[in-house]
Order: C-alpha cells, then sequence, then structure tokens
C-alpha cells in the first residue's frame, strides 16, 4: 500500500493546479492573446496599441458590468445593446436644448425606467426574463429608429468641447518621447470611467451584504426568500443597474464621438455576452463577477486588434472570437465532467491514509 502515497500525492497536485487553472482562466486566456499576437504582430506591442485595446474594451465595459450583475442574479438582459444606444442618442440629440448635464441625466433616466419595466415584470409579473428582455429590445430598436430617423440619421454634436475632454489624455507628454505618450493615450476620461465604475461595483459585489444579496438570489431564490433577502428589489435593482449602466454606456461612447447613430450598439449584445460567460459568470446565476467580464472584454478586445494588426478581415476576427467563447464553453463541460466523475470521492480519508503512510 505504502507505494499509492506518491501517486496520491501527484493527483492531489494535479487537482489542485487543475483548479488555479480553472479559477484564473479568463487571466491565461489574456496573456495567451496578448503573448501570441506579440509575436505575430510585432505593432501590437506599441504603447499605443494598448491604449487601443483598453478603448475597445472599455466601449462596451459598463454595458458588461451592468450585464453581470443581471446574471449573477439569476436573469438575463437582452436590452442592453439598444438600451446603450438610446443613452447615446438622448445625449447627443437632447444637448442643444438641454446642455451635457441635463441630456445626460435623462438618458440616465430613460436607463432607469427601462430597467424598472424590466425588473416589475420579472419579479412581479413572473415572467421569464428572456421574453421579457426581448420585448424591450424590439420596442427600444424601434424607439432609436424612429428618434434618429427624424435627426437623420446620425446625430452630431455643435459642442465638442466635453467630447476633447474625454478623448484628451490627462497627462501632456512630448511627442518626442513616444513611449510615454503612447502610455499616456490610456489615462483619458473615456478609459479610466468605466474602470472607475468597473472597481466601484466589484467593491460592491463582493465585500457589500447588499452586494452578496445578489449572488444570494441567483443561487437559490428560495433560499433568498426564506433569508428574509426582498427578492423583488433585488431583481428589480438589478434591472436598473443594467439599465442605468448601459445608457451611460452609449452616453460616454457618443460624447467621445461627437455623434450618435442607430448602429452605434451594434454587436454589443454578442460580444458582452461572450465575455461574461468566458469570465466564468454562470447561466443559471450566484457565481461570477464583474472583474471576470472585464478582463474577458480586453482580451477579446486584444484579439480583434491583434488579428487587425495581422491585416485578417472583420469575417475572421468574429470567427476567432466564436472559437475562443466556444473553446471557454468545451473547457467547462470538461471541467464539469471530471468534477461528477469525483463527486463521492472522500479526500478527507485519503489524506488520513497517506498520514498513516509517513509515520
Amino acid at each position: 500500500m505504502p507505494e499509492t502515497f506518491p501517486q496520491l500525492n501527484f493527483t492531489r497536485r494535479r487537482s489542485t493546479l487543475a483548479a488555479l487553472a480553472y479559477r484564473y482562466r479568463v487571466w491565461l486566456l489574456l496573456a495567451g492573446i496578448v503573448v501570441t499576437m506579440s509575436i505575430l504582430a510585432p505593432t501590437f506591442r506599441s504603447p499605443q496599441n494598448f491604449a487601443s485595446v483598453l478603448k475597445g474594451g472599455g466601449v462596451n465595459l459598463l454595458a458588461g458590468i451592468g450585464f453581470t450583475v443581471v446574471m449573477i442574479s439569476g436573469q438575463l438582459d437582452l436590452s442592453i445593446a439598444w438600451m446603450m444606444t438610446l443613452g447615446g442618442a438622448l445625449t447627443i440629440g437632447l444637448q442643444p436644448q438641454l446642455g451635457w448635464a441635463g441630456s445626460l441625466g435623462v438618458a440616465l433616466l430613460s436607463g432607469v425606467v427601462v430597467g424598472l419595466f424590466n425588473g416589475l415584470l420579472v419579479a412581479k409579473a413572473k415572467i421569464n426574463s428572456f421574453i421579457v428582455t426581448l420585448g424591450s429590445m424590439i420596442i427600444l430598436e424601434n424607439v432609436v429608429q424612429i428618434y434618429c430617423q427624424g435627426k437623420g440619421g446620425t446625430i452630431s454634436s455643435p459642442s465638442f468641447v466635453l467630447s476633447d475632454f474625454f478623448t484628451a489624455p490627462l497627462i501632456s507628454v512630448p511627442p518626442s518621447r513616444p513611449v510615454l505618450a503612447g502610455l499616456a493615450g490610456c489615462l483619458t476620461p473615456q478609459i479610466l470611467l468605466p474602470f472607475v465604475l468597473l472597481a466601484v461595483l466589484a467593491v460592491l459585489l463582493r465585500q457589500t451584504p447588499v452586494g452578496k444579496g445578489f449572488y444570494l438570489l441567483g443561487g437559490n431564490p428560495q433560499t433568498a426568500w426564506y433569508s428574509g433577502l426582498r427578492v423583488s428589489r433585488y431583481a428589480c435593482g438589478a434591472f436598473v443597474i443594467s439599465g442605468v449602466l448601459s445608457a451611460l454606456g452609449g452616453a460616454v461612447n457618443a460624447i467621445s464621438e461627437a455623434n450618435a447613430n442607430p448602429t452605434m450598439g451594434k454587436g454589443t449584445l454578442m460580444t458582452v455576452v461572450a465575455a461574461a460567460i468566458i469570465g466564468g459568470t454562470s447561466m443559471q446565476g450566484g457565481k461570477g463577477g464583474v472583474v471576470g467580464t472585464a478582463v474577458a472584454l480586453i482580451a477579446l478586445a486584444a484579439l480583434i486588434r491583434g488579428l487587425n494588426c495581422c491585416g485578417q478581415d472583420y469575417e475572421v476576427q468574429l470567427l476567432a472570437s466564436g472559437l475562443v467563447l466556444a473553446a471557454v464553453i468545451l473547457y467547462d463541460a470538461v471541467d464539469l465532467h471530471l468534477r461528477q466523475r469525483r463527486r463521492g470521492q472522500r479526500a478527507d480519508l485519503l489524506a488520513e491514509l497517506e498520514d498513516q503512510g509517513k509515520e
């Protein structure tokens, strides 16, 4: 029997490494993409390209944070892309009449209204969130089309002051120092704002009772109700967070570009869903985090940017993103199968047997 103990140690180490790889898989994915693209395309390693990757990941980051909160709560929000587009259109379109503060306030208020609409139908009327938000998506799409067509399709801002502020680096570096200038390009309000809100939501979800309530709701709604959690309020709150952050994300992007159009949110939903799944958020709820979604969005942005540096077409970029998602889903399926096979094994008895062999 003693000759089996080395095998037990090897099995334990292998399980530990597998657990660590699974836990930090999205970070390993990001590192793998960065290393691979740096080898295939030398221009990918430039500081300016690094700023472009962060900007590309930050475009959908706010909508991704809200969507992740809804998924953690055990629901889905399919309306984020058009909520994002509506937020941008209202911010730019109403700016001449209401000013930047007023138009941004209206955009955020629209996110609150749509979020409450979705949340109340899900929490009070007990309608499946997929059906509710699918309906909201169709309604918002038509609202955006009607509003933008009335403004000529693309809505442009007559004021570029705030747009220049959002896209200008906070630190001025002379062009004679290109490396530092490229790094300074990452320090713009357009890039920093989503990541600051990401840090706030990450702390809220992980370190406060309110944030942990979303996990409890998604993990087991009945247990959450028995524990005294206000289930309806939490469900409505998750959809309101998603609506407001999606509208804010659209507003930030529209202000930075000084225009908004009906195609602004194109591809946002699929990108965010893929990033949430890759980042480790469970479709069943109760598991995941906004940081994982953010890292996955940056990884997908790095993949697309790297393929662009290699001269690949848009179709190839979409294919590569789909393959990454498929690989992660397959990895999850294999990991679940292995965990189910190990179910019933008594790790404490194996450890006791190993300790006896050392005596």
